[in-house]
C-alpha cells in the first residue's frame, strides 16, 4: 500500500477521536496523536484496533507503543499492510 493511501485511511480513522482537528486538516505528519490532536490514551487503543480492522493486520504491543505521531501510524500500517 502506498503512503498516501495509508495516510488518508489513518487520518480518517483518527479524525472522530481527535479533539483538535487543525493538525489533521493541515496534513501535519509530525502531529502527536495524544498531545496535539487531544486523543486520550484509552481512545488510542480503539484507534489501534480500528487500524487492525481496516488494514487486515495485527499490531503487537511493541509496535502499538511506537505510534505517537500520524507519521508513526502510517509507518506501522504500511509496514504490515
Amino acid at each position: 500500500m502506498d503512503q498516501q493511501t495509508a495516510l488518508e485511511k489513518v487520518t480518517a480513522i483518527i479524525k472522530p477521536y481527535a479533539k483538535n482537528l487543525a493538525p489533521l486538516e493541515e496534513g501535519n505528519l509530525d502531529a502527536r496523536i495524544l498531545e496535539d490532536l487531544g486523543v486520550n490514551s484509552a481512545r488510542l487503543v480503539d484507534i489501534i484496533l480500528a487500524f487492525e480492522d481496516e488494514f487486515g493486520i495485527s499490531i503487537d504491543d511493541e509496535a502499538a507503543d511506537k505510534v505517537r505521531t500520524i507519521q508513526d501510524a502510517v509507518q506501522v500500517v504500511s509496514a504490515q499492510a
